[in-house]
């Protein structure tokens, strides 16, 4: 099979071909053709993938390319990873927030319809370009914010474009070890969006154990949401929520703690990343070693904020080693084309999943995904509490998408205006001046005035 991986200069793509390395059952990837804009980033990433594969048998041949069309022709899968702006447009999405006294964050708030904005027309476009030269690929979308682009995309591909997000299955890991149960014999009740959802029960041989979890001291100490959002609230709540909440329930310490940081996580990635590239550059024999530890940090420093905060301690070394996205998306696809029956958390057109969200909103649900494609599970109502944030973030989704593609600056202000995390109309329009002025790929598809 061949898989097009869009965004293949990017950082986290040896992840991807580490977990093709492993999988020796058929049928299997072949073929991997990275995509980029950058020429320059995708040597650097090819020489890390031809030193991870050294030493094995029969690895997927990898090519790369700058041309889309050439990377998407007759693909079985296509991975997209896009980063419009980059990493540069990233740390924009934070500071101008920030200098308006918003929260600074890349997917959550005024930063991630921001991103969303400009993202969405080029995911659009690679969606029509996958509907003409590759019509039966599936695509996986890890593109951020997932939600977003990938009910952005299913206005050309339907069905067959899925998100991704490695949030709830770590949610889930973590709650199930506290436990000590296998979490591959666990059921989860999880129910929200891309990076808003709530574990709301954990089945275990018949029996809810979520429960007993929230009740014991010892036990809840071990789950990284718990020690992040404190022992009494995750009681309160009655549920785990995703670690992405934090930004909503504790508003306040986030946007003090971000602020007060030295760097934005933006400004800190656009950094390592930019010694990783060059490191490669100037010792390419080394590349391997030097993917290696800039990961290894990436990894340790994920939403430290949030920990530091609540004083939560350092990652657990289980949950840096167990693997994330790429896991999930190599599941997702030996799911489809082996018929090997699984049941995932994947970001899905609702229908009647989740009820008091419309039809076509793209939920975080537990779906079935088989030989016959992936069918979302049904969910119980979620209580007033949670569902009014979520039709709330839903609506500012979809304002967003609608703003992107007809390019009405009206109806961007709108989205920032309507999103709980911006406290006025003018603050709105003010955030818009601000990502215009910042981000030239923004502008360019906003270039009105509201």
């Amino acid at each position: 099979m061949k898989l097009a991986v869009l965004g293949g200069g990017g950082f986290r793509v040896p992840l991807v071909y580490r977990a093709l390395l492993r999988d020796t059952a058929t049928p299997r990837v072949t073929e991997v053709v990275l995509h980029d804009v950058s020429a320059e980033r995708l040597t650097v990433i090819r020489q890390v993938l031809d030193q991870l594969a050294a030493g094995h048998d029969h690895p997927p041949a990898v090519r790369t390319t700058t041309d889309l069309d050439t990377a998407l022709r007759d693909a079985d899968f296509v991975f997209s990873a896009i980063r419009v702006g980059g990493l540069a447009g990233r740390t924009a999405d934070e500071r101008v927030a920030l200098e308006l006294g918003c929260l600074g964050q890349e997917t959550t708030g005024p930063g991630g319809i921001a991103f969303g904005l400009r993202t969405v027309p080029v995911a659009v476009r690679v969606a029509e370009r996958v509907a003409a030269l590759a019509p039966r690929a599936w695509v996986i979308n890890f593109t951020n914010p997932a939600g977003m682009i990938t009910e952005a995309m299913r206005t050309v591909l339907g069905d067959r474009v899925v998100g991704v997000c490695d949030s709830p299955v770590g949610l889930i890991r973590r709650a199930a070890a506290a436990l000590g149960l296998d979490p591959a014999r666990v059921s989860p009740d999880y129910v929200g969006l891309n990076h808003l959802g709530w574990l709301r029960g954990l089945t275990y041989q018949g029996r809810d154990v979520l429960p007993a979890l929230l009740a014991d001291d010892v036990a809840l100490r071990r789950v990284e949401e718990a020690r992040i959002f404190g022992a009494d609230w995750v009681r309160t709540l009655g549920a785990l929520p995703n670690e992405y909440l934090h930004y909503y329930y504790f508003t306040r310490e986030s946007i003090a703690a971000i602020g007060d940081a030295e760097h934005t996580r933006g400004e800190s990635l656009l950094d390592g990343q930019n010694r990783f590239y060059a490191a490669v550059r100037e010792r390419p024999e080394h590349a391997l070693d030097a993917w290696e530890r800039a990961r290894a940090d990436r990894d340790a420093t994920y939403m430290a904020e949030t920990r530091d905060l609540a004083d939560a301690g350092e990652r657990d070394a289980a949950d840096l080693e167990a693997g994330g996205y790429e896991g999930i998306a190599l599941a997702l696809m030996a799911a489809i084309v082996r018929g090997e029956s699984a049941t995932m958390i994947l970001n899905v057109r609702n229908g009647a999943a989740v009820p008091g969200l419309p039809p076509e909103a793209v939920v975080e649900v537990p779906c079935v995904v088989n030989g016959s494609g992936v069918r979302p599970l049904a969910t119980d109502p979620l209580p007033g509490r949670l569902l009014g944030l979520v039709q709330q973030v839903k609506a500012v989704e979809q304002t967003a998408i609608a703003a992107a593609l007809s390019g009405s600056s009206r109806l961007a202000v709108e989205a920032f205006a309507l999103h709980p995390l911006v406290d006025s109309v003018g603050t709105a329009r003010k955030l818009l001046d601000g990502y215009r002025a910042r981000i030239p790929e923004l502008a360019a598809v906003l270039p009105g005035s509201p």
